[in-house]
């Protein structure tokens, strides 16, 4: 292959320089305030539906069965506040972490449906409320684990 032939981008062998992103580009813009504490809410009363049997907190006559619809609104509510406040920024890897987040909100939904589903057994509504909370606690400290790296790449 002649020198011609070459495509532009080879590069000669070398790596390709590292695109570095400016805070705007990593943050992207901020969702709306609605959005923010629309999911706010919902998990909050995800953990007010998780806490209720634990503590066996007994309000009313049907006291067993209301936490549930408790839990079931806060899966919903954080679902929509996810599906409403997109990532906006162009940073790949920082896409995926808060796709990753919005995958918790599925979790909770799919513990909701099995809490109704399968009202006797707990213990499918337990490992997606473990799984989504995982996931919640993995992405709260990878985001700005990579917004930091992202930003020492660029001061140097």
């Amino acid at each position: 292959m002649s020198n011609q032939e070459k495509p532009a981008s080879a590069n000669h062998g070398k790596p390709a320089p590292e695109k570095t992103y400016t805070l705007d580009e990593l943050q992207g813009r901020p969702p709306r305030a609605i959005w923010v504490i629309v999911a706010t809410l919902g998990l909050l009363t995800i953990c007010a539906g998780t806490l209720l049997p634990l503590l066996q907190v007994k309000i009313g006559p049907q006291a067993v069965a209301w936490w549930k619809w408790v839990y079931a609104a806060g899966a919903l509510l954080y679902l929509v506040g996810k599906l409403f406040s997109p990532y906006t920024g162009s940073h790949p890897r920082i896409k995926r972490l808060y796709r990753i987040e919005a995958w918790s909100a599925v979790f909770f939904c799919m513990a909701a449906f099995f809490l109704f589903y399968e009202p006797n057994t707990l213990r499918d509504v337990w490992a997606f409320t473990l799984a989504g909370g995982a996931l919640l606690i993995f992405t709260t400290l990878a985001i700005p684990h990579v917004v930091r790296k992202e930003l020492r790449k660029t001061r140097t």
